[in-house]
């Protein structure tokens, strides 16, 4: 399995209302609750007024398609992690999944998942 490391840093935050903005951004993950709207996108991309921000994040992006059937992927990468004592935070969309963790942890998560055998592609552009 190849991961793709995306080449900027992240913003998770939760915002009052959807920013227009960012739905021009290359990557926009928004989840709505009964409790929030929270919004992951690349720093530069973040809207002015949050209600709480957390800049620094790296993002891993599980290259390719996945198919719904596959089962135990994203445990996989996040066991990994936890092994190596790297927090994370992730996101699925329809074609595939995404795990971020902060910026301090970058050298950390590499060497765990290069320990577990994933490759890990360090040239990706956006």
């Amino acid at each position: 399995m190849i991961l793709e490391l995306l080449p900027m840093p992240f913003t998770v935050c939760q915002t009052e209302e959807m920013p227009l903005e960012a739905l021009s951004a290359p990557f926009a993950f928004f989840a709505r609750t009964d409790e929030e709207l929270s919004l992951v996108c690349p720093e530069s991309q973040c809207p002015a007024r949050t209600l709480n921000r957390e800049d620094g994040w790296r993002c891993l992006r599980v290259q390719g398609s996945l198919d719904f059937s596959l089962v135990g992927i994203l445990a996989r990468i996040a066991g990994c992690l936890a092994e190596a004592k790297v927090p994370i935070f992730a996101v699925s969309t329809y074609n595939t999944d995404y795990v971020l963790f902060r910026q301090q942890f970058l050298n950390q998560a590499l060497d765990a998942l290069d320990r577990a055998e994933f490759s890990v592609d360090l040239s990706v552009e956006c």
